[in-house]
């Protein structure tokens, strides 16, 4: 009797443990589920973006969303089959940009994101979507600051996860201009940059010129680009890492999106008359190996 009742609670033990492999396998099939698989099942999608960057990704009093980077992740949003009405917004930092991906708080991420050997390590890239160059920004009446090099010994800002500062500061491969004798000034993103530059606590801020271009626009006599770009910054679209079915998806709906022209539209939408040169021809795509 004692035989037959400890092999039933083998039994029944054996049973209890296939089911929870069976429970465990489907949850590790719904976690190693890929972008485009949820965007075809779901029909929605959570992207981040900047909601401080004028002309690129701004969140408007009204609750709107605008810029470049915006009409970029609703372009590729559609070509992978999720409407306007399904994609979620949600405000990514640069300091926040690798955990939000790793950690699932975001599925895409279109935040004036540069491609870097160094990001590569942690992240999946699309794209690039465009192909920014870095330059510097000073106040309208700063007669000091002619070109990047004239920055030795002036106080430059210090973005909060970006990598902009060490082009200057910084011999490659992260760096470029290796400018000794720089004073770095802390700041949480580029629009307290900005505000730092109005203020008097910088002398300068350097970094994407489509992001200079933005801030100098929207307050247009307060501050001038000085028009000395020194590095290539390839917009990346932000994906898990591994996730190649999802870049190739991405890839493609990048290209479509200069074929068509739908990419000349935006830019001049939001840069013409800022004096930047705008290429509209689609970029060299980076490979999702």
């Amino acid at each position: 009797m004692r035989v037959r009742r400890f092999g039933a609670l083998i039994g029944a033990g054996l049973a209890l443990s296939l089911a929870l492999g069976a429970c465990g396998s489907d949850t590790e099939k719904t976690e190693a589920k890929t972008v485009v698989q949820k965007a075809k099942d779901d029909k929605k999608l959570t992207i981040g973006i900047k909601f401080d960057q004028p002309a690129l990704g701004l969140k408007k009093p009204d609750g709107t969303y605008d810029g470049f980077d915006v009409d970029v992740a609703k372009y590729v949003a559609k070509q992978l089959g999720v409407p306007e009405s399904g994609i979620t917004f949600k405000e990514t930092t640069s300091a926040n940009r690798e955990s939000f991906l790793g950690g699932g708080q975001v599925d895409l991420i279109f935040a004036t994101y540069s491609i870097t050997e160094a990001r590569k390590a942690q992240v999946t890239f699309g794209g690039p979507y465009y192909v920014a160059h870095q330059d510097t920004m000073v106040d309208a009446g700063n007669t000091d600051v002619k070109t990047a090099k004239d920055l030795k010994g002036k106080k430059l800002c210090k973005a909060a996860g970006s990598n902009s500062f060490r082009r200057i500061t910084e011999p490659p491969p992260d760096g470029k201009l290796d400018i000794k004798g720089v004073e770095l000034v802390d700041a949480q993103s580029y629009s307290d940059c900005v505000a730092k530059l109005q203020s008097g606590a910088l002398d300068a801020v350097s970094t994407d010129d489509l992001i200079l271009a933005g801030f100098a626009n929207q307050q247009k006599g307060k501050f001038k680009v000085i028009n000395d770009p020194f590095t290539d910054e390839k917009y990346g679209i932000g994906i898990k890492k591994g996730d190649k079915e999802t870049c190739e998806a991405v890839n493609k709906a990048v290209t479509q999106m200069y074929s068509d022209g739908t990419a000349k539209t935006m830019l001049e939408k939001h840069f013409a008359g800022t004096g930047l040169k705008l290429v509209t021809t689609v970029p060299q795509m980076e490979g999702c190996a």
